[in-house]
């Protein structure tokens, strides 16, 4: 058995950029918990990014696996990703995946991305990772299977389906019958995993999970946004909800649903994406790309023009501090920016995150907290500080335990 996790390259485990001490650091931590595989991506497919965490996982002794991001735009074509893993491979990755994170790749087009890398590099693993969101899931599975694709992620119940993977039990069925050689599935070892996974929902996650996530629907192929992020904006909309609709009450509008408001939604993100440069939608650039457009519905809604409101960290992914965007960015951004005196970055993203581990150890010394095995309590305070200062003071486990109690409330009352 070999362990797997996945990392964010530049921003290591978290939404924002790490500095290079902390990344070396995660592999080596990692590495030590028992991590054999890292699954690496930029979610701007920037190669700068990816190539570092290739040479810092491999220094630490671990198998590099390299990740494309798939999404579908006039920029991320077949020739686009064909190329993508030449300069991965030849940065040094041991395997690669192809990241569909929301599932609207195109099976035709996967296979030949799949082809391509077989025929060149016969000796690279290739592993598909597809959520089955919209809909084609299953078809790309068979075509990157034909194609030469050695690894197929997969899900089981309660997690598989909907904006999850494809169930194991299916693809085993579908790949058997397109003459693979696939292993059994021990059923009793499914349903006893199956089992304790539905007693973790019982308890607490499925609080956290909103019941959207269990459904497929191919309207996600127009906005291109990954399962991942639909129970996130189901809440934002929910959230906003009323705001909007008193907006539209005094206007002499009538009010929209969250169905309504959703479309709305989508129609956006398909207008704000491609003038922010067709960022792949992806943690985190599926949140800025998400939360620019809400900001503009809600801005149109009250009769106010577009990107009125963009944070801090969309403006650095606008202005290249995170990478270098696929496309180009809009000319009323870049003259937004200007405005603003704002300046866009060409150079390496990382020189803009100076080291900072010394200041965590005097953070930990002054605090007496131990330094944990291999270093891995230092290793996530620099990786979460906000989060590691809650944990050690209670604070965290306080707030869960108080939100779970009323989600749970809330739950009684509607039963």
């Amino acid at each position: 058995i070999q362990t797997h996790m996945l990392d964010r390259a530049l921003n290591g485990l978290r939404m924002s950029p790490v500095p290079v001490d902390v990344r070396k650091l995660f592999y080596k931590v990692k590495k030590a918990q028992g991590v054999d595989i890292t699954r690496c991506f930029c979610g701007l497919n920037d190669t700068r990014n990816i190539i570092d965490s290739i040479k810092y996982a491999k220094e630490a002794g671990m198998i590099a696996q390299a990740t494309m991001c798939l999404t579908v735009s006039k920029v991320h074509t077949v020739e686009y990703y064909c190329n993508l893993a030449d300069e991965l491979v030849a940065g040094g990755a041991d395997e690669i995946c192809m990241k569909d994170m929301a599932g609207i790749g195109r099976p035709v087009s996967l296979g030949k991305i799949v082809s391509y890398i077989k025929s060149k590099y016969p000796n690279i693993t290739i592993q598909y990772h597809g959520q089955t969101g919209p809909g084609f899931t299953p078809a790309s599975i068979l075509e990157v299977a034909k194609a030469g694709c050695d690894i197929i992620d997969v899900g089981m119940e309660p997690l598989s389906w909907g904006t999850g993977h494809a169930d194991v039990i299916m693809v085993r069925e579908m790949l058997k019958d397109a003459g693979f050689d696939v292993p059994e599935i021990n059923m009793a070892a499914y349903m006893r995993a199956r089992t304790l996974t539905q007693e973790f929902m019982d308890d607490f996650l499925g609080y956290y999970i909103p019941e959207s996530n269990r459904r497929l629907t191919s309207l996600l192929i127009g906005c291109g946004l990954p399962g991942g992020m639909m129970g996130s904006l189901m809440n934002d909309l929910t959230t906003n909800l009323e705001s909007i609709n008193k907006s539209r009450a005094k206007q002499g509008k009538p009010a929209y649903t969250t169905d309504d408001l959703m479309v709305k939604m989508f129609d956006e993100v398909a207008y704000v994406w491609p003038r922010v440069g067709f960022p792949p939608l992806v943690t985190p650039f599926s949140q800025y790309v998400k939360n620019l457009a809400l900001f503009n519905l809600m801005q149109l809604e009250k009769g106010k023009e577009r990107w009125t409101m963009i944070a801090d960290n969309i403006w650095d992914m606008i202005l290249g501090k995170s990478g270098k965007l696929p496309g180009e960015v809009a000319p009323e951004l870049k003259e937004l920016a200007a405005k603003q005196g704002r300046e866009f970055f060409t150079g390496n993203p990382q020189d803009l995150y100076p080291d900072k581990l010394d200041e965590f150890r005097k953070e930990m010394d002054a605090n007496g907290w131990e330094y944990g095995q291999d270093d891995e309590e230092l290793f996530e305070l620099a990786m979460h500080p906000e989060q590691y200062r809650a944990y050690k003071s209670g604070k965290a486990k306080a707030d869960f335990e108080a939100d779970l109690a009323a989600k749970k409330a809330a739950k009684a009352n509607v039963g």
